[in-house]
């Protein structure tokens, strides 16, 4: 169990490295330059416990952001669009679309078929076969990762099925 951990621990610290490393390195006056953009804006912590930022603790201090307007005549066609496929949401407490009250006004819309019950059946076997579950508690680990000698010979089994299955793919395409 501590083996895993650590090893993703580790896996997981040298991806990051390997990211902070692809970029240039900064020269001391670009981060001076970001700094000083950063106080300026307020985008830098507030002292305390508050875990927020100036701008978001003093918002009447600094510059604000500027936002994207639509024109007139953007907001008229997205509300005719919204009208015209039953998105808009009417007044009341309800909270549901136009479309989701009165079906048979709206057009259907066309959905992709997803799996079938079988189909997901058999994943969730083959989940619980091979460990993949997620097990009790609040570590967030599967049950593999949190009791690796119990599903070690399923996973070897696993493994080789998919290197068959790879290979057999392999030499139908050639």
């Amino acid at each position: 169990m501590n083996l895993a951990r650590t090893t993703t621990s580790w896996l997981l610290l040298a991806a990051i490295a390997s990211v902070a490393h692809a970029e240039a390195p900064k020269t001391r006056e670009q981060v001076k330059a970001e700094l000083k953009e950063a106080i300026r804006t307020g985008d830098v912590l507030a002292g305390g416990d508050s875990g927020l930022k100036m701008n978001e603790l003093y918002p009447q201090r600094y510059p604000h952001v500027a936002v994207e307007t639509k024109t007139r005549a953007e907001v008229r066609t997205e509300l005719a669009a919204a009208m015209r496929e039953g998105t808009i949401v009417p007044a009341g407490e309800g909270g549901m679309t136009l479309r989701d009250e009165f079906p048979q006004r709206y057009p259907t819309v066309a959905v992709a078929p997803g799996r079938t019950r079988e189909e997901v059946v058999a994943e969730t076997l083959q989940a619980i076969r091979n460990g993949d579950m997620v097990a009790a508690g609040e570590g967030g680990m599967t049950l593999s990762q949190e009791f690796p000698q119990r599903y070690a010979k399923q996973r070897a089994l696993y493994a080789a099925q998919l290197q068959r299955a790879a290979k057999a793919t392999d030499t139908a395409a050639r």
